[in-house]
């Protein structure tokens, strides 16, 4: 296994588990986003552009994603 595939391998190990937990905390959103961006990477230096793209589509969606549950929380800790 080549180091590229390791890379890609993390990744994809990464975005299931921050996935799995993102119910806990934001904190877990923005990691789920962090690796979705690595898979892209991956994607991209694989030459699987499609995988890449859909990758970075899937960060912009949990850096939204992120962005309104971490607002959220902050309003409901100062109330």
């Amino acid at each position: 296994m080549n180091p590229l595939t390791l890379s890609g391998l993390f990744a994809v190990t990464a975005m299931l588990i921050f996935y799995a937990f993102e119910k806990r905390s934001s904190w877990f959103i923005l990691a789920f986003a962090a690796s979705c961006i690595l898979a892209a990477v991956y994607g991209f230096l694989q030459g699987a552009w499609p995988f890449g793209l859909v990758e970075s589509v899937w960060s912009i969606v949990a850096l939204r994603k992120w962005w309104h549950a971490h607002r959220g929380e902050q309003v409901s800790s100062s109330h």
